[in-house]
């Protein structure tokens, strides 16, 4: 019984994130976590110098794959949110962030999310979440973000999702967590996107960060 209510624990789509870009560096970026297993996997979507989607709620891969590709043909976040969503028989589950490499910002939160539920679209970034404690958890993490300002667009983002989770995050627990970045010149040709990842772990956030600051440690040595 107990390994049955775990399973069905990592199939609830109760996600939070981040969706960003920074100003100066033209970085694009996303940090999630949520109660699903293997979020890195299914959720954050970015490609440099394009741009980058959260598709969360009940998540699909593809809106995520053509999300980008129609970014890429030039169609702006709004337009791209209106193809994705036009014939989607499931749109009221969805949520979907979008940030382009331009700056140009659109979200939507489908009305069958699990409360808490919404987005707050904010300068550079956009946050979101659904079956989350409170609004409070959104409200904290665009604050983390915006009072970052000026440092690496990883580290902002790492700092709003610690924000969201330090002030409940998802209120069905936590199983995983990433961290995706794509820098318009690379910090290293070996990594040229930042692709941190926790599968399945009790604090995830936390291991997040413990796994991003060996990252750092990384590339000051390989530098």
């Amino acid at each position: 019984m107990t390994v049955m209510k775990l399973t069905l624990r990592y199939f609830l789509n109760s996600t939070f994130s981040v969706v960003a870009r920074c100003n100066e560096t033209l970085a694009l970026g996303i940090c999630v976590s949520s109660a699903s297993l293997s979020v890195g996997s299914a959720v954050p979507h970015v490609e440099p110098g394009v741009g980058a989607l959260a598709v969360q709620g009940y998540t699909s891969f593809f809106h995520g794959v053509n999300g980008l590709r129609l970014l890429q043909m030039g169609l702006s976040p709004k337009d791209v949110l209106e193809r994705l969503l036009e014939n989607d028989p499931l749109r009221e589950m969805r949520q979907i962030a979008i940030i382009d490499a331009h700056g140009q910002r659109a979200a939507f939160t489908g009305r069958k999310n699990l409360d808490w539920m919404g987005h707050l679209i904010q300068k550079d970034c956009i946050v979101a979440g659904n079956a989350l404690v409170s609004s409070k958890v959104l409200e904290a993490m665009a604050e983390a973000f915006a009072s970052s300002e000026g440092e690496w667009l990883a580290e902002r983002l790492m700092k709003a999702l610690e924000a969201g989770q330090k002030v409940g995050g998802d209120k069905r627990g936590a199983c995983s967590a990433a961290l995706i970045v794509a820098e318009r010149k690379p910090i290293h040709e070996s990594r040229p996107i930042i692709n941190l990842r926790v599968d399945l772990h009790g604090e995830p956030v936390k291991e997040l960060r413990r796994i991003f600051e060996a990252y750092k440690v990384w590339l000051q040595v390989i530098r």
